[in-house]
């Protein structure tokens, strides 16, 4: 057995492209080998600035030999057929064997396969690797045709065991594979052989190169938080910073200089912002003050002076980038001493959001719009909810977040404060884009919640309005990102808020807007009808009263069905992602189904409460147990009524029951509808359940005892009936029909 060393020696790999080429490096040679025969024990792949490395141990020596059966066409068959046979195994007519089968004979090709070296498969897979390398950007270089993302300057390929180390032969373009690669480019620049992968590991590291990223990762994080310590200050955790850092040296040595004393004062998101994007430093912060008044930057060599030249060049620099920072502070904060937030709102007048859905300063308006109408349903003042969506994308006409878009609402909270607008405003516009992702955290504050939803739902809502909706794997405006972002606002909140109508007047805002047609009047008392009584038609109705003989009554009546149906389909796209939600608590998809087909399915606080009780009652044994007597009575009264032609739904009388069991049940359905009417109306799906439970033993001991299809015609249609009354008791919790196997 051998093991095998390859790497790869180019001009600097940009940092984001390292972890994922070391990656590609190591599935593209394992593939490549594991179907040209040869196995291997192990596989590791490294990446640093100026190289990719493989290792791989336990190779044999030759790939086995093979014997491959395989089926031609049947020897009458016409000649184009066995041609093409013939080119697939690589053989000649009189290679194929005749073998007689059920229904003729048909040509069969035995193709056998002596081993091959493991250096030349490895040198074959190597060379169709780097040729093919799926660099995102890569360059072309001198007179040859290959390309790489830097030019590359030497292959190291070594098949090592006990007897020694064997350069596998293979030139690509010039470039002959050997076993010597390089050190460090200014501490350890000459060359030097190599024997093994333990070898070559060492050797580097004597040379100034720490091969494992993650290695050179600690390294940078222990000497950073060390010098931030010793100076009685503490280090900003930043994981992805730390591995482009580490993706930018190989030989890593920590300095940490001062900030100025001139931009100490500057937001701190500000400081660590400049820092990290335009010099990769990593911020200190003084816990007695909260202030960022420190830096740490890694530098790729040691130096007789310990880092003093670099660390004055890097503070020169750094004091350049922060006056730009700190004009552009100054003067956000002259425009809104002057002129306070509505100036900044007012410029993006001048900002199309969508070319289909008009400008920045119009959504503005629409999301204040709905804002005043989510306010009272999460607790929020409406006139401050309105102020807060008015401002809270001012800060977009900034000159900080112009220079710097990551920090849109952040820069938005300090403006709001610095215009003496209160926390509660001055935090929704932090807040209201959050949450972004599955883990960030969901904003609580009333108004911070109105200007949130208010938000993700017009931006929903227009692209629906305009047919733009994600598909497949689509979805460039993050629109599924939205509606994950209401989902979790909603229930992280326990919100009472049924969407259908919300989505009905944001659509008809969308619509007077684009619609010249439309009455604005109209629209608007749509909109007030909708927010009063919820119920799209019967608005609709009530509006067309008041505009017969009108102008726009014609085109207001165009509504009936485009509104709700862009509504329906929007809900349904909600439901699959809750789906998506619920499925990290473990609540199964036919769960949701069954609760998606009850009355009040756009309330998905309403909705997630019924569907978690239902999961938890059938992961009982009641549950499981009462759901198969659903199905009995379901399936013998679907099959009854398609039968007869009649519907079994009301009529069934106890004075028909003739069976205790039968008897027993009227009574427990009897005993069961008041308590399960309460829990229901009450919203106490738990208790409900428990109600359902309770049924189980009479519905199971009815069936045991009792004969549905009764040659007394009175006795089946009573009986019938009486199955009628389960499922309606049963349906009325949750539509079991929905779940699998019933």
């Amino acid at each position: 057995m051998a093991d095998l060393l390859i790497e790869l020696f180019s001009e600097e790999i940009p940092a984001r492209m390292q972890g994922r080429a070391a990656e590609d490096l190591k599935k593209l040679v394992t593939d490549g080998l594991v179907e040209a025969g040869l196995t291997y024990g192990g596989a590791a792949a490294f990446a640093t600035p100026r190289r990719l490395c493989l290792t791989l141990t336990d190779l044999p020596a030759m790939s086995p030999d093979t014997r491959e059966e395989r089926k031609g066409p049947r020897t009458d068959a016409p000649e184009t057929a066995l041609e093409g046979f013939l080119r697939s195994t690589g053989l000649t007519k009189d290679q194929l064997e005749a073998r007689d089968e059920k229904k003729g004979q048909a040509w069969y090709a035995v193709i056998a396969k002596k081993g091959r070296p493991a250096a030349d498969i490895v040198a074959e897979v190597l060379e169709r690797t780097i040729r093919n390398f799926p660099w995102p950007k890569s360059m072309r270089w001198g007179a040859g045709s290959l390309k790489w993302v830097r030019p590359l300057h030497s292959i190291l390929c070594i098949l090592s065991d006990e007897g020694g180390a064997e350069v596998v032969p293979l030139d690509i373009d010039g470039i002959a594979a050997g076993d010597t690669t390089q050190g460090h480019r200014f501490m350890a620049p000459g060359p030097f052989k190599v024997s093994s992968f333990d070898d070559y590991q060492a050797k580097l590291k004597k040379a100034c190169v720490v091969l494992d990223p993650a290695e050179r990762a600690e390294t940078i994080w222990h000497d950073a938080e060390q010098a931030a310590f010793a100076a009685g200050f503490e280090l900003v955790e930043d994981k992805g910073l730390l591995s482009e850092v580490a993706g930018l040296v190989e030989w890593p040595v920590v300095l940490m200089g001062d900030i100025g004393a001139d931009f100490i004062d500057l937001p701190p998101e500000v400081l660590q912002t400049s820092m990290k994007e335009h010099q990769k430093f990593f911020s200190v912060k003084n816990p007695k003050t909260g202030r960022i008044e420190k830096f740490v930057t890694v530098a790729n060599r040691e130096t007789a002076d310990d880092g003093a030249t670099i660390l004055a060049g890097n503070q020169k620099v750094l004091a350049a980038r922060l006056s730009d920072a700190k004009f552009f502070w100054e003067n956000d904060l002259r425009t809104v001493a002057q002129h306070g937030m509505t100036s900044m709102s007012e410029s993006l007048t001048n900002v199309t959001f969508h070319r289909e859905l008009g400008s920045q300063s119009e959504r503005i308006d629409r999301i204040a719009a709905l804002a005043r109408r989510i306010a009272p349903m999460v607790g929020a003042e409406p006139d401050e909810a309105v102020l807060a969506a008015k401002v809270a994308k001012a800060d977009l006409a900034s000159e900080m977040v112009y220079e710097f878009p990551e920090l849109q609402g952040i820069m938005g909270r300090y403006y709001a404060k610095r215009a003496g607008l209160s926390d509660a405003v001055a935090d929704a516009c932090r807040d209201h884009y959050s949450p972004l992702g599955p883990s960030d955290d969901v904003p609580t504050a009333p108004v911070s919640v109105a200007v949130a939803l208010a938000d993700k739902l017009d931006t929903l809502t227009g692209f629906w309005a305009i047919d733009e909706k994600p598909t497949g794997s689509k979805d460039p405006y993050a629109l599924r990102r939205a509606a994950l972002g209401v989902i979790r606002l909603v229930l992280a909140n326990d919100l009472r808020l049924n969407l259908d109508p919300v989505f009905d007047m944001q659509l008809l805002r969308l619509k007077g807007a684009r619609e010249a047609a439309l009455p604005n009047d109209g629209v608007a008392m749509m909109i007030d009808e909708i927010a009063d009584h919820g119920v799209f038609a019967a608005a609709l109705e009530t509006v067309l009263d008041a505009f017969k003989d009108r102008d726009g009554a014609e085109a207001l009546a165009g509504l009936k069905t485009a509104v709700p149906d862009l509504s329906d389909d929007l809900l349904a796209f909600f439901h699959d992602r809750l789906k998506v939600h619920l499925r990290d608590e473990g609540i199964r998809h036919d769960v949701i189904d069954a609760c998606l087909n009850m009355p009040g399915n756009d309330d998905l606080t309403l909705l997630v409460k019924r569907a978690r009780a239902l999961a938890a009652f059938l992961a009982t044994e009641d549950g499981a147990n009462l759901t198969q007597g659903f199905k009995r009575a379901n399936n013998i009264l679907t099959q009854a009524e398609e039968k007869d032609g009649v519907e079994y739904s009301f009529g069934a009388d106890v004075k028909f029951a003739e069976a205790a069991e039968e008897k027993a049940l009227f009574a427990a359905l009897d005993s069961a509808a008041a308590p399960l009417k309460t829990a229901m109306e009450a919203e106490d799906f738990a208790g409900a359940m428990s109600v359902m439970a309770d049924l189980r033993a009479p519905i199971d001991a009815f069936f045991e005892a009792v004969q549905i299809n009764t040659e007394n015609q009175i006795v089946r249609r009573n009986r019938l009936n009486l199955l009628a009354r389960i499922r309606d008791i049963c349906m009325s919790v949750a539509d079991l029909t929905r779940i699998e196997g019933t």
